[in-house]
């Protein structure tokens, strides 16, 4: 993992996600050479959601986005999925904890309804 503001944001959403849910379960999937460490990707009754890096950004992608209500407006990528939603964090973006936490739970409502 980076040891930037990157590492740094990925450290604080990963605290905000395990937090969430005390039964969420995080495993680095997707290990290849060019990401040695993977993707940590976070599940409770499945996958809630993943966490990316990439040079410019933090991807928080929610596996079932499109089915969650987020009345605090965080999802601002991959509004067009059929499926999944997901939050961009640049370097300087404010993230609403407490919304991303209710966000959280609510994704891990949604997979066990």
């Amino acid at each position: 993992m980076s040891e930037d503001w990157r590492g740094e944001t990925v450290d604080k959403v990963r605290s905000l996600i395990l937090s969430a849910e005390p039964d969420m379960a995080e495993e680095a999937k997707w290990r290849k050479p060019s990401n040695p460490d993977g993707v940590p990707t976070f599940s409770c009754d499945g996958l809630v959601c993943t966490v990316e890096t990439y040079k410019d950004k933090v991807k928080l992608t929610f596996a079932q986005g499109a089915s969650l209500d987020d009345p605090a407006g965080l999802f601002n990528a991959s509004l067009d999925a059929g499926t999944r939603r997901a939050i961009d964090l640049r370097e300087s973006d404010p993230l609403d904890e407490g919304a991303f936490v209710t966000l959280v739970r609510e994704a891990v409502a949604h997979n066990q309804a």
